[in-house]
């Protein structure tokens, strides 16, 4: 790992990230990774079965959304719980909580400044905390320090944020008129606040093709995230990129395993966005390959390869931006 560079990965050819990849190198690092299937998207393999109540997902804005992001066109909010007021939420999640909830993914759709309006909704989440017991995630888009400090206080759990690295990425495809320097703002301000964060880079969100993952990875490297999540750019249906096809498997090897050279101590997780089928039974080998703690809802021939490895698997029902947390249980466990 020492030779390798951020850089030298970003710059292979395929054909040397291929060989690379095939020396097992960072393969051989993990004697355990972690599997993750939350409540949001039905699971069943051999080795696992998600349940359909252990994590669910909550929009607090129901399917409202100021941008209508070419990838996402709102689409992703109507799988959600909708809660658009703080005693909706609390009702939501006291329901969820006697359906056999253990915790739960909060978000929603953005403003127009690409913030998601959780500031109003921080007191009933402590509430939730305090009286229900639930593991509250949730996911931020751009946020200010203000709302930082009021999620904070709340005791939410993990704070998740996706950080684009290209200008032409966030006004095209988020329809969005920000700048690179507000993702970084962003992460300043849940740092500030001594938010757990975990950032996540969309490879291929440029129309399917890479374009700004590497500056996304630089960006996060000037804060100390609790870990980090690569997901893949994939085609919704009804949405404006529909038919642009996702980038390949090795595309997106190409991001984690520059992502593992460049956080060689940070938990590193392939998350639940991402082509299906053969395409991410390959890309979850690769990933495997290029050495994540985890994987989300991982292709059953991923696990099988795991296991054929020697690698020890563990499956959960919660998020996999746990993932810190899990380790740091598993070393306690350990002494």
């Amino acid at each position: 790992m020492e030779r390798l560079s951020p850089e030298t990965v970003w710059r292979m050819t395929n054909k040397e990230l291929v060989r690379t990849l095939n020396k097992d190198p960072f393969l051989k690092t993990h004697k355990k990774i972690h599997f993750y299937a939350p409540s949001f998207m039905y699971y069943k393999t051999r080795y696992f079965r998600s349940s359909p109540e252990a994590f669910p997902t909550v929009s607090v804005t129901g399917k409202g959304c100021a941008l209508k992001c070419k990838h996402c066109g709102r689409k992703v909010l109507e799988t959600m719980h909708s809660a658009t007021t703080p005693k909706k939420l609390y009702r939501l999640c006291s329901r969820l909580k006697r359906q056999g909830a253990q915790g739960c993914l909060m978000s929603g759709g953005c403003l127009p400044d690409g913030s998601v309006p959780l500031r109003p909704f921080a007191e009933t989440i402590g509430r939730v905390k305090r009286e229900l017991g639930l593991t509250v995630l949730v996911h931020t888009g751009i946020i200010d320090s203000q709302t930082a400090k009021a999620l904070k206080n709340s005791g939410v759990d993990t704070t998740l944020i996706d950080v684009i690295g290209s200008d032409d990425t966030i006004n095209e495809i988020y329809k969005l008129n920000m700048k690179v320097e507000d993702y970084a703002d962003s992460l300043e301000a849940l740092q500030d606040a001594k938010l757990a964060f975990v950032p996540h880079v969309i490879a291929g969100l440029h129309y399917g093709k890479l374009k700004g993952e590497r500056e996304a990875l630089e960006i996060i490297a000037d804060y100390e995230p609790s870990a980090l999540v690569i997901i893949a750019f994939m085609p919704i249906h009804g949405t404006e990129m529909e038919k642009i096809e996702p980038p390949t498997p090795l595309s997106i090897a190409r991001v984690i395993l520059t992502a593992r050279v460049a956080f060689p101590q940070t938990p590193l997780v392939l998350g639940c966005m991402r082509p299906k089928g053969e395409h991410r039974t390959k890309t979850d080998i690769l990933a495997i390959r290029a050495g994540v703690d985890a994987i989300a809802f991982p292709a059953e021939e991923a696990v099988g390869f795991a296991k054929n490895q020697g690698i020890e698997t563990v499956f959960s029902s919660l998020c996999c931006s746990q993932i810190y947390a899990d380790l740091a249980k598993s070393a306690d466990s350990e002494h």
